[in-house]
């Protein structure tokens, strides 16, 4: 892939963790409050059976089990997790351990792929981690076992996801959309008998909870995850698991616009050591 191309490849890739950014926003102003695995479930299974009724298109033979275990860990598991982690932690702590996906990623691929590991490589993770600690983590806090676990589990359930969809491919013959819904659907259905018996559904949704359950459905599923899935198949693995990081970027930026919230210097330091880390990623020949 030529130089021009893979900055537009990458340009295109990293929408999707900024509209995954932006859904933080959506969440806390126009979701019914304290329900983010409704969200979650929301969000992954009606979006993935809009998908499977356009393309009509559904998995056979050994690609039934793959699209269940890539939507298991690309969306399910790795939801369920995040949320875990994110009541249990203070949020920049869980972003900070989660942070660490991109290690994993460089260790899967070196072995399930074969993709070499460099040295600018592992200065890009720990630039990346550090710099993810500079824009979300504030003081100190104890932490709590569980979510600790539940970070570290996460990051690991995404950077398994990212490596095994890069390994595998897509099958022969089958569009991107199709394959985006096979996994937003098995994924919304790991998810939905936990949102049942642990939340419930809201007994009335308001105009408001219904813009913001469309925004998730199609913004943040549909269009976001077929851009992912798109990334992962143009660029290395490693790559792509570093524009995951922009997503508490614009989470900070959205926050400083439209929730009042403040923005340091060492923030401002922490986005630009991000973006320094993520191009340093891309440094590795992709493929065509």
């Amino acid at each position: 892939m030529k130089s021009g191309q893979q900055l537009l490849t990458v340009g295109i890739t990293a929408l999707a963790p900024a509209i995954w950014g932006s859904t933080y926003l959506v969440t806390t102003e126009w979701l019914p409050p304290d329900r983010p695995l409704l969200a979650a479930t929301v969000r992954a299974l009606p979006a993935g059976l809009i998908l499977l009724t356009f393309t009509r298109t559904l998995p056979i033979g050994i690609w039934r089990w793959r699209a269940l275990a890539l939507g298991t860990l690309n969306i399910g598991a790795f939801l369920f997790l995040l949320f875990v982690a994110a009541y249990r932690l203070p949020g920049g702590v869980a972003a900070m351990i989660m942070s660490a996906q991109p290690m994993l990623v460089l260790a899967l691929a070196a072995l399930l792929i074969g993709d070499r590991i460099r040295y600018t490589h592992v200065a890009a993770c720990a630039l990346g981690t550090g710099g993810v600690a500079l824009l979300v983590l504030k003081g100190t806090a104890a932490l709590d076992f569980l979510g600790v676990a539940a970070a570290l589990a996460g990051a690991a359930s995404m950077a398994t996801g990212i490596t095994l969809t890069k390994l595998w491919g897509r099958p022969d013959g089958v569009g991107l959309l199709p394959f985006t819904g096979w996994q937003l659907t098995a994924g919304g259905l790991v998810l939905l008998p936990f949102t049942l018996f642990t939340e419930g559904l809201p007994t009335t949704i308001s105009g408001t909870n219904a813009i913001g359950f469309g925004y998730l459905i199609s913004l943040g599923a549909v269009l976001s995850y077929a851009l992912w899935f798109r990334g992962i198949e143009k660029l290395s693995a490693l790559a792509v698991s570093f524009l995951a990081l922009g997503s508490p970027i614009v989470a900070t930026l959205l926050g400083y616009l439209f929730l009042h919230q403040t923005l340091s210097i060492l923030q401002l330091v922490g986005t630009l050591v991000i973006i320094g880390a993520a191009l340093l990623a891309q440094s590795r020949p992709v493929n065509p």
